[in-house]
This record gives C-alpha cells, sequence and structure tokens, in this order.
C-alpha cells in the first residue's frame, strides 16, 4: 500500500525541551490505495466500478475516494460551470449525474491540473456519497461513508463503575458496562439494558448509518415534564467489529452526565 505525503513532519531546530515535542503541519493530505473494488449506483445504474480505488485523507475531513477516470460511467455526466478553489488541490470542476429523468446535481468533481504536490490527484475523479442510491465495499452495501482500512472499533467488558444522571436524576447504573473504543472518537460506554431505567425512555424516529457499527436506534428521556430528545442509542443489530454493545444503550445529550468511577466523562 502507498502513502503519499503532501506535508511532512516540520521538526523543530530547539530540541533542548525535557520532553522531544513534534509540530505537525495544520493541514495535511494523505492517499493511500483501497484494497477492495468499489461499486456505486444512482438510477439503477452502476456509475463507478473500480478495483484501483484511492482513499484521500484530509485534515479535518472524512476520507473520500477517488476513482481513475477510466473506472467511471463518463456517458451518464454532464459537465457544468461549477468551479471551487482548494489552497491544497487546486481548482475543482464539476459534473452532474444524468440517468434518464434523474439528475444530481454537481455530484462528481475533479481537479484537472492540481498544484506539484498534489499532481497524483490528475486523472481521478469523487463523487458526492450523499447523490448517490447505493455503495458496495466488494458485494456489501455500505451506509454512512466508506470503511478507512486504517479505523479501528474495539469493544471491552468492563467491571467500571457507570452512572448516568439526566439533570440530576438517576437514569442508568452499571457495573458491568462494554467499553467501546473507536479510532478518532473518545471511549463509550454502553449500559445493559437490565441496568436502564427503560420506563424514562420513549421511542424516537431517528436512526443513524455508521459504516463501522452499524445502524443507531435513538429514544428519547422523558423526565417528568422535561424532554431530551434522542439522549439515548443502541445498535440492534451492530456490525461485526461492535457485535458485543448489541442492545446495549449509551447516553449522551444536553443535561446528561456520565460518570465513570465517579469521574466525569466529558
Amino acid at each position: 500500500m502507498t502513502l503519499v505525503l503532501v506535508d511532512v513532519l516540520d521538526l523543530p531546530g530547539d530540541t533542548t525541551a525535557t520532553n522531544f515535542e513534534v509540530r505537525a503541519p495544520e493541514h495535511r493530505l494523505l492517499l493511500h490505495g483501497f484494497p477492495r473494488r468499489v461499486r456505486a449506483l444512482f438510477a439503477g445504474e452502476v456509475v463507478l466500478d473500480t478495483r484501483r480505488g484511492r482513499l484521500l485523507r484530509e485534515t479535518g475531513r472524512l476520507p473520500v475516494l477517488y476513482v481513475p477516470e477510466d473506472d467511471v460511467r463518463a456517458d451518464l455526466l454532464d459537465a457544468g460551470d461549477r468551479r471551487t478553489r482548494c489552497p491544497f488541490k487546486g481548482v475543482a470542476s464539476y459534473w452532474s449525474l444524468l440517468v434518464g429523468e434523474r439528475r444530481a446535481e454537481n455530484a462528481v468533481w475533479a481537479y484537472p491540473e492540481p498544484p506539484d504536490e498534489a499532481a497524483w490527484l490528475r486523472g481521478h475523479v469523487a463523487f458526492d456519497w450523499d447523490a448517490l442510491d447505493a455503495w458496495f465495499d466488494e458485494d456489501e452495501e455500505v451506509r454512512g461513508h466508506l470503511r478507512d482500512p486504517f479505523h479501528r472499533v474495539d469493544v471491552r467488558e468492563s467491571s467500571r463503575h457507570v452512572r448516568v444522571t439526566a439533570h440530576g436524576e438517576l437514569v442508568a447504573e452499571t457495573r458491568r458496562p462494554k467499553l467501546l473504543s473507536e479510532t478518532g472518537l473518545p471511549n463509550r460506554y454502553y449500559v445493559p439494558p437490565e441496568d436502564v431505567r427503560r420506563e424514562l425512555l420513549q421511542p424516537s424516529a431517528t436512526h443513524t448509518d455508521c459504516p463501522y457499527k452499524g445502524t443507531a436506534s435513538y429514544r428519547t428521556l422523558q423526565l417528568g415534564e422535561r424532554r431530551i430528545p434522542d439522549a439515548a442509542w443502541l445498535y440492534p443489530e451492530p456490525l461485526e467489529d461492535a457485535r458485543k454493545v448489541r442492545g446495549h444503550l449509551c447516553f449522551m445529550g444536553e443535561g446528561v452526565e456520565t460518570t465513570v468511577d465517579g469521574e466525569r466523562v466529558a
């Protein structure tokens, strides 16, 4: 797997400090090959089919798949006038997807003349994930965004003392939580449903998709007259890396506080 660093670490000249310090650049681009076949559908047509996709990781953004032009249905692209400029990647040109009467405006973009430090973008295009109807990693449909090969989800059994309160009222308490660690996110503590005051939970229509954990269902906390929408979530049918948290609840929201062994969790 080839890694391309546009910015390299800038080491300070003065290393007399007790701890060696590394000052990273403010903005970085990292490109690496995606190891599996990717396809995407729009209006019943396969608009891209590639075994040569490359993930662009950029500071402050989710990874974006860039696909060689030859792996895209060019006959479904309609060139537009939109242009945007990125100080790191250059000027982007846009195309709309057009299949029959369906159109996805400015759903495809590319950098025809990228700067020298990002020259590897030439000849590749990217797609607005949400504009397409379905994405497939090999033959498995992926929701949310493409899975980053460097992203991990680990779930561990724990005996920590976890208490969840909302505006001072106890909502859940357990000494058998599941601790979920995920790349780039703080640890989350999932509470067995038996250790939750389920009479305080109301159904919610909210669902979110995570490509690493699955589809989350939400619950609203009802504390007398006080209502906290979507303050808890669970994964009824989690993906393989998160299957240990099936049916367990995690909490977050305005007025909700989680403590672990007496210490408040941010």
